[in-house]
């Protein structure tokens, strides 16, 4: 066998590997959620604070049928933005998260995900919202509930900032962004010398 007939032969291997490579890669759908619309309960609204003990704040803000929302994750260690579409009890989004403080490929994630919001049977009962959060494509993956907390207004704001480089949640090149007037730094009172023992 010729030289020019192995390389031939190794070309022709290669193309068809990679026309087979490209025809199962990309495009195609990710798993979607098996739910249903329905009608929200009595006078509630999607706007508001949804507290859950993995990911934290998630505060909603709705428009018509955008809504937009950001999450702090319990132990501050990453935070997430969503925006999606409502129809009915049902909002379908896209989410970003991003690692605070980290700079890596790895450092932001992103998908889809629904949540259904709800309200329990009985009297003086909070509405909550349960579904999931899938990566990629996905709509699918790890759970999500959280309970709307009473009387707190969301503040998109006071998350996040431009990326997962943000340091701290903020921007690190921008001014204070707490409110409040500063507070002076506290000292430890100085400890008593102990007294000899005889």
């Amino acid at each position: 066998m010729s030289v020019r007939s192995i390389v031939w032969k190794m070309l022709v291997l290669l193309v068809l590997g990679l026309l087979t490579f490209g025809c199962g890669a990309g495009g195609g759908t990710g798993k979607t959620a098996n739910v249903k619309s329905g009608p929200m309960p009595d006078g509630a609204s999607w706007t508001g604070v949804y507290y859950s003990p993995l990911y934290g704040w998630l505060h909603l803000v709705e428009d018509g049928t955008l809504v937009n929302g950001k999450w702090l994750r319990p132990r501050r260690d990453r935070w997430g933005e969503l925006q999606g579409n409502i129809e009915g009890n049902v909002l379908r989004f896209d989410w970003k998260e991003y690692e605070i403080g980290l700079v890596t490929p790895n450092a932001t994630k992103s998908g889809k995900g629904y949540l259904v919001y709800s309200r329990p049977a009985g009297e003086n009962v909070d509405d909550k919202v349960e579904g999931e959060l899938g990566k990629g494509l996905d709509e699918v993956g790890m759970p999500w509930d959280g309970v709307k907390q009473r009387n707190v207004k969301p503040d998109l704001e006071s998350i996040g900032g431009t990326g997962a480089s943000d340091i701290g949640g903020g921007d690190w090149d921008k001014g204070n962004q707490e409110k409040g007037e500063p507070e002076a730094p506290t000292t430890a009172p100085e400890p008593k010398p102990e007294e000899p023992t005889l």
